[in-house]
């Protein structure tokens, strides 16, 4: 049976958020190695290849099969008065069933940070997956000393909600991540009582 593939763009107030393209693999490269000393503290080890040629085909095909199986939805932010590669999103872990949630990752190319383009995108995002992938749950997790990505997700309606101990292999060690998450109906802080 014939499965109409899920055509992704979202439109922000100042970009366009669409899964990356064959075609951006300059820009994309560029942004990742100049910034290299910015992203790498914060992001697991990069491969020898990671900038190659051949790996960003791979990850453009791995983005469509995500989106098409409904796995992930990765999508790059493009800005739209020059269309300027500025950094990516993704939405993965995508479960389904009773779970109805995903785990937000998200980078910014170092010139372009701190102007509010991740912020926009995260909001963008969040309400995608809420209203047209129906989930309840978005998680995110960050590095706690990472004041920027604390903040951009505090301020993208995500709440802390605690610790885990050696989520994630970061930049060639385990490192404990604060947690946050973004839910559908969010209830917490309040109660019955008050």
């Amino acid at each position: 049976m014939f499965q109409r593939r899920r055509q992704v763009r979202i439109e922000t107030e100042r970009m366009t958020l669409r899964p990356p393209q064959h075609g951006d693999y300059g820009a994309w490269s560029s942004l990742r190695a100049e910034g290299r000393d910015f992203l790498v503290p914060w992001e697991p080890s990069w491969s020898p290849d990671h900038l190659s040629r051949k790996a960003f085909s791979n990850r453009v095909y791995w983005a469509a099969r995500a989106v098409a199986s409904d796995t992930a939805l990765p999508v790059f932010l493009i800005r739209r008065d020059d269309q300027r590669f500025l950094g990516a999103l993704t939405l993965d872990n995508i479960r389904r069933g009773p779970a109805q949630a995903g785990t937000l990752g998200y980078w910014v190319g170092q010139r372009h940070a701190r102007q509010g383009y991740m912020r926009e995108a995260i909001e963008a995002v969040v309400h995608y997956a809420f209203t047209t992938l129906d989930l309840s749950r978005i998680e995110a997790a960050c590095l706690p000393e990472n004041a920027a990505s604390r903040g951009v997700l505090e301020k993208s309606g995500f709440k802390y909600e605690g610790v885990a101990q050696s989520y994630l292999q970061i930049n060639g060690r385990w490192r404990n991540h604060v947690l946050y998450s973004n839910l559908r109906s969010d209830r917490r802080g309040r109660t019955d009582v008050g």
